[in-house]
This record gives C-alpha cells, structure tokens and sequence, in this order.
C-alpha cells in the first residue's frame, strides 16, 4: 500500500496540500480561550527560544514520501521534518521520565538500553530512569551524563509473560500518582528488549503520543488485529480505526499518560471479570483508548523497529529504536 494512500486521504496527498496542513497545525493562533493552566506546557504558550541563522526559510524540507499529517492535524514524526535545535531550547527546562520493565529474565537487556540511552535518548536534558524490576540487585550501574539518574521500582513478577505486560498498564498508573506526577514533566513507556541506535529527542514529546506499529505501518486497517470481540473492552469494530499503534513505544505528559494507563488496567479488569483477555493484552486496550483519545503526536516507524523480522523500506531513513536479536521462547519461559 503506497503510504500516501490511505483510507483518510482517499487519494494521493499532494505537496501543497502537506504544507498547508503543517501550517495550520503549527502557526499560532491569533486568539486564545484558555489559559496556561487548562493544558501542558508545549501546547499553550509560545516558547522563548533563541534566534537561529538559515539560508532560506524553508530549512526543514518537507517530506513527501510518507504521511506527515493525520487527520485530525497531529504531525507524524520522521526524520526531516522538525528542527533538533529549536525544540531542545523550547524543551531546555523539562524532565523526561523513562519508563522499562525488567522482570525475571529481561533484566539481562538493561545494560545495554542503559548505554545506549545514554548515547541517543534525550541528550542534553533531564532523565529519571525508572526501572520497574523483581530483581533490583541485578539493575547494572552505567555511568551517567549530568542530570540523568536510575530509579529502581521494586514490583513483584508473574508466571506468564502475558500478566507481566497487562500489569505495567496499573503499576504504571500506580507510580504516576505515587511520585511521577511531581518528579518529572513527560513519560515515555517502552520496552526494554530493545537499544537506541540513533537520535531520539524532545521532538517526540506532546500531551499524549502513540507509535505506528513496524508491522502495520503502510496496511489498510481491515488487516490490523484490534480486538474484534464486543465482548471485550478493547473491542474496535472492522469499520473504524486510524492507525495501529505498538505496545512498545507511547507517552506523553505524567497527567495524560496516568488517564491513558487507568483506563487501561479498569479495561483489562473488566475483562477480567468476564473471563476475557484482549488478543495483543496492553497493545489492544492502548489501540482502542488512541482510537478514541487522538495522540496530539505520532512516532513514525523510526521509533520502533525490528530488523530481523522487518525488511528496511528505502524511506525509513533512519532506525531510532531496535529489537535486540533474542530467542523470545527462551526469555519469556
């Protein structure tokens, strides 16, 4: 399926018509109903940043390959369409909070995310690294930049792999209300069976973000696996859906991310109740509360990827975030 072409455009996107989207999306408005407490930081006041010489103005080019644009006016970010600079100053006083889950034997991944964290993730600003694991004295100790610390979050582990992915959506919940909410400004929720292999930065910070899935980033939706049983609190009927989003790679500001995880653990309880579980556990419930909560941004593939199961498309210029290669049987036993 060419990317351009999708069941929201109906045809081919032209240039212009990117452009003037982004224009709508990104200028300001010229007035404003609501004040700097109705919503998060980056969305309510324009920021003070410094001036910055281009050639020309339009220093960032336009991608026209891809999608840049959703529906509903949230930018798709890839490589070449936002400015490193200008937002690291807009972002320059805020504190990223990055959470993992090192449960039984994934606690093996954590030095090598922790280094390359390091090397990629939020460089040049404030990181608590929250480590959620049954096994705390086996967290590795990795030199850190200035700034930037290791939390560990001592949590108790479960006999399926699959209860241990349903259980992040409360404890993360939990631990929002519990510290989150007053130590750090955003959340990012990933998996730790995975390395940063290239620049992952404040351009992916917004209220609330979502990640197209590698698997299903350019399919029509008649092939995502939402769950499909009304029976189930994830249920999406087959005539609705935008995108499917992965389990492995969400956030957004502490407030937004504590309502998206709540709604998911009463979801996945409810389920529960009536002896049911969602086909793709957590990723089905964060489908269906994104379906009906739009992200205010999207991560492009970029951000989630696996090079062993995936071939590189030509337009996918870089790979931000990789599955490091592992026998999952083995893992998850």
């Amino acid at each position: 399926t060419d990317f351009l072409s999708t069941d929201f455009w109906g045809k081919r996107a032209k240039p212009w018509l990117c452009a003037v989207l982004l224009f709508v999306r990104w200028a300001p408005p010229a007035f404003s109903l609501l004040s700097d407490g109705d919503c998060h930081l980056d969305t309510c006041r324009i920021p003070e940043v410094p001036r910055y010489w281009r050639p020309h103005l339009w220093a960032i080019s336009l991608r026209v390959d891809v999608l840049v644009m959703t529906p509903w006016f949230a930018p798709i970010i890839w490589d070449g369409t936002f400015d490193p600079a200008i937002l690291d100053a807009q972002f320059r006083n805020t504190t990223i909070g990055l959470t993992v889950f090192a449960i039984k034997k994934y606690v093996v991944f954590l030095k090598l995310f922790l280094e390359t964290a390091e090397k990629h993730f939020m460089v040049g600003h404030r990181v608590n690294y929250y480590i959620f694991t049954d096994r705390p004295a086996d967290v590795p100790q990795v030199p850190l930049q200035e700034g930037r610390q290791v939390v560990v979050l001592a949590v108790r582990n479960y006999s399926r792999w699959q209860d241990v992915s349903m259980h992040r959506m409360q404890m993360i919940s939990s631990f929002s209300r519990q510290r989150f909410l007053r130590e750090v400004d955003y959340l990012v929720c990933v998996d730790v069976d995975m390395k940063f292999s290239d620049h992952v930065g404040v351009e992916i910070l917004a209220p609330l973000f979502g990640t197209l899935h590698p698997g299903f980033y350019a399919a029509p939706r008649q092939s995502f696996t939402y769950e499909r049983r009304p029976l189930s609190q994830a249920y999406i009927p087959r005539d609705e859906g935008d995108f499917y989003y992965a389990g492995g790679f969400f956030g957004g500001s502490v407030l937004e991310v504590l309502r998206l995880t709540t709604a998911c653990h009463w979801a996945m309880m409810a389920d529960q109740a009536k002896g049911i579980e969602a086909v793709w556990h957590d990723e089905s419930h964060l489908n269906r509360y994104l379906l009906y909560h739009k992200p205010s941004k999207v991560l492009s593939p970029e951000y989630l990827w696996d090079e062993q199961m995936l071939q590189r498309p030509s337009f996918l210029r870089k790979l931000r975030y990789v599955a490091v290669p592992k026998n999952h049987a083995e893992i998850r036993n």
